[in-house]
C-alpha cells in the first residue's frame, strides 16, 4: 500500500497527465446536444449527469491507452532509449508507476458507473446498452488506434454515442436530426485527434504506434497525409449542406463561417512540416493558447501552437453549431 500512499496528494499530476486539456472537446459535443434536447423539453439533470459520467469516461480512456500502450512498449530497446518525448513519458521517467496508473483508471471508471447506474434506474435499459458500447471504446482504444481506427473510434463515441445517448435520456428517445449533427461534430472532434497523431507522428514511429497519419505517411507521404485534413472537415461541410435542404433551416450553415480558420491551421502545420523549431507569432485569432506565456519560449511551442490551434478550430467550430441548433 505504501505506493500509493501520494496519490490522493496528486490530483493535478494526474489530471494533467489525463490530458485535461481535451476535456473541453467532451463540453463542446455536449452542450450541443443538451441546448436542442433542453429546447424540447428535455431533463436537465440528466443532461447534467451524463456529462460528469462522460467526462470522467475520457479521461480513463486517455489514461488507460497509456497504461496498455506503456506495458507492450516497456519491452522495446528503441522506445525506452529513445529521446523523443511520447506520451508515456511520466511512467518511463518513473514519476509514476503502472499500479498507480490502473489505479487511477479504475477510480474514474468507478466515478463514471456510479453516474451511469443512476440515469439507468431514471432512464431504463437503453442507457445500459450505451454504456456497454461506450465501455467497449474505454478498454479497447489502444487496440483500435494500433489498427489505424482511432480515428473511427473518437468519430463515434464524440459523434452518435454521445449524441444520441444525451439525447435519450433527457427526452427518452432518439432523433435522425441529432444523428446527422452528431455526424457534423464528430467529424471536428475527429480533426483535433487527427492533427494531434500528425504532429506526433515521429514520437508514434518511434512507439510503433500504427496510426492513421502513419499509415498513410508511410504509404503516400506526409504532405498527402496532411491534405486528409480538409477532406475530413469538408465532408462535416457537406452534411450541414444535407441538415439544412432535409430540415430547412439555413442556420445548420452557419457553422461554414469557421471556414478560414480552417486554412489557418492547414497552412500552419504545412510551415510545421517545414521547420519544426519555428514558432508563429500568436495573433488574436489564435487564441486561446493555454499557458502559452510560459510555453512559447520553450522547444515544444511549435507543437503546441499547431494542436491548440485544431482545437480551436474544432471548437469554434462547434460553438458555431451550437448557435445553429440554439436558432433552429
Amino acid at each position: 500500500m505504501n505506493k500509493f500512499k501520494n496519490l490522493p496528494f496528486r490530483i493535478n499530476f494526474w489530471l494533467n497527465n489525463s490530458r485535461l486539456f481535451s476535456l473541453p472537446m467532451t463540453f463542446m459535443s455536449w452542450i450541443i446536444v443538451f441546448v436542442y434536447a433542453l429546447k424540447e423539453g428535455g431533463n436537465i439533470f440528466n443532461g447534467i449527469f451524463a456529462l460528469i459520467g462522460i467526462s470522467f469516461a475520457h479521461l480513463a480512456t486517455n489514461l488507460f491507452d497509456d497504461y496498455v500502450d506503456y506495458k507492450r512498449l516497456s519491452v522495446s530497446d528503441e522506445f525506452m532509449k529513445s529521446t523523443v518525448k511520447t506520451k508515456c513519458a511520466y511512467i518511463k521517467s518513473g514519476e509514476a508507476t503502472l499500479d498507480e496508473l490502473l489505479a487511477v483508471v479504475i477510480i474514474y471508471c468507478s466515478i463514471a458507473a456510479l453516474y451511469g447506474l443512476y440515469l439507468l434506474i431514471n432512464c431504463g435499459i437503453n442507457v445500459l446498452w450505451l454504456g456497454l458500447v461506450g465501455a467497449v471504446f474505454v478498454l479497447f482504444y489502444s487496440k483500435l488506434s494500433s489498427a489505424a481506427l482511432s480515428e473511427f473510434a473518437v468519430g463515434t463515441a464524440f459523434g452518435p454515442l454521445l449524441f444520441e445517448g444525451v439525447y435519450f435520456v433527457m427526452s427518452g428517445s432518439f432523433s435522425f436530426e441529432i444523428f446527422l449533427i452528431s455526424i457534423v461534430s464528430g467529424i471536428f472532434t475527429t480533426v483535433l485527434l487527427y492533427v494531434h497523431t500528425f504532429l506526433d507522428y515521429d514520437g508514434d514511429v518511434i512507439s510503433h504506434k500504427k496510426t492513421l497519419c502513419v499509415k498513410i505517411g508511410e504509404k503516400y507521404g506526409r504532405n498527402f497525409a496532411l491534405n486528409v485534413l480538409p477532406t475530413m472537415c469538408a465532408v462535416g461541410y457537406l452534411v450541414l449542406i444535407l441538415l439544412a435542404f432535409l430540415y430547412h433551416k439555413i442556420f445548420y450553415l452557419i457553422p461554414f463561417l469557421s471556414i478560414p480558420y480552417l486554412f489557418i491551421v492547414y497552412f500552419g502545420l504545412k510551415k510545421y512540416m517545414e521547420d519544426k523549431t519555428f514558432t508563429p507569432k500568436a495573433r488574436w485569432w489564435n487564441y486561446p493558447l493555454d499557458n502559452w506565456n510560459e510555453i512559447k519560449n520553450t522547444p515544444t511551442a511549435p507543437f503546441y501552437f499547431n494542436l491548440f490551434g485544431a482545437r480551436n478550430l474544432a471548437m469554434w467550430s462547434q460553438t458555431l453549431l451550437c448557435i445553429s441548433v440554439l436558432l433552429k
